[in-house]
């Protein structure tokens, strides 16, 4: 990305640096406010393929296939490079075309791809035929090497995760608790709610410490007021919260 830059005068190229930086940094926590980065970015250096690049995974955060695509295409043209075609393809997912999901799984530039790029096209594919309610050729498609192999790499845990869980789908419950389990072995950041979803078919319920203790603080302040006969005070308990976020609503562009 420094290079592609590097084309652009000093200050535009830091400011157009700055907002690229923001874009990642957003992306996972508020993809909105990354979508509002990557508008600015775009708008100052349309040309370089970094920034159509970070525009299309920002629209593609917020859903809106059909831009995402369109600034995958434009990156893709300005550097010949494939690795973006497993996006690509989802995002023809997004937009209701699983067939054109498929039909990129089957192109030759799968071959082109290096191995993580080509679990991925594995893992679109399959999502494409549960699209298309072809759930045994869903668990076909990604029964592979990679399913099959005890060493864990960085695409392990989702990949074992979409197994487990077109599995489910499927009715075959026992073979899906174990490929939940073995996707919480290969989860180490939590990438995954692999074991949340092991707990639910254990019949696991989670109580929130935070909110017991909270509830229970709030028993023994009730008691107290009664033993000191407070009354009006009483209504803190009952009031909201000052200064709470109104609810917003955001276009979902997925059609």
């Amino acid at each position: 990305m420094r290079q592609e830059l590097q084309s652009l005068p000093k200050t535009l190229a830091d400011d157009v640096a700055k907002n690229l930086v923001m874009v990642a940094k957003l992306i996972d926590e508020d993809p909105e406010g990354a979508y509002g980065y990557s508008k600015v970015a775009l708008r100052l250096a349309s040309r370089v393929a970094a920034v159509r690049e970070a525009a299309g995974f920002a629209a593609y955060a917020n859903q809106k296939y059909s831009e995402a695509l369109g600034e995958f295409r434009a990156a893709r043209r300005m550097t010949g490079n494939i690795d973006l075609w497993p996006v690509m393809a989802d995002c023809e997912r997004g937009l209701g075309r699983p067939e054109k999901a498929l039909d990129m799984a089957g192109a030759p530039e799968v071959h082109k791809l290096d191995k993580a790029g080509q679990v991925e096209m594995r893992l679109v594919a399959a999502g494409a035929r549960r699209d298309m309610e072809q759930l045994d050729a869903a668990i076909v498609t990604l029964q592979s090497p990679e399913l099959a192999s005890n060493s864990v790499q960085p695409w392990t845990a989702r990949l074992r995760y979409a197994y487990a869980d077109a599995l489910l789908a499927a009715g075959r419950e026992g073979e899906a608790r174990e490929w939940f389990a073995k996707a919480v072995e290969a989860d180490k950041d939590g990438s995954t709610d692999a074991s949340d979803r092991l707990a639910e078919m254990d019949g696991v319920e989670f109580v929130d410490a935070l909110d017991e203790n909270e509830n229970q603080g709030e028993g023994e302040n009730r008691g107290e007021g009664e033993n000191r006969g407070v009354g009006a005070d009483d209504d803190k308990f009952d009031r909201e919260p000052e200064g709470a976020p109104a609810e917003g609503a955001s276009e979902d562009d997925k059609s």
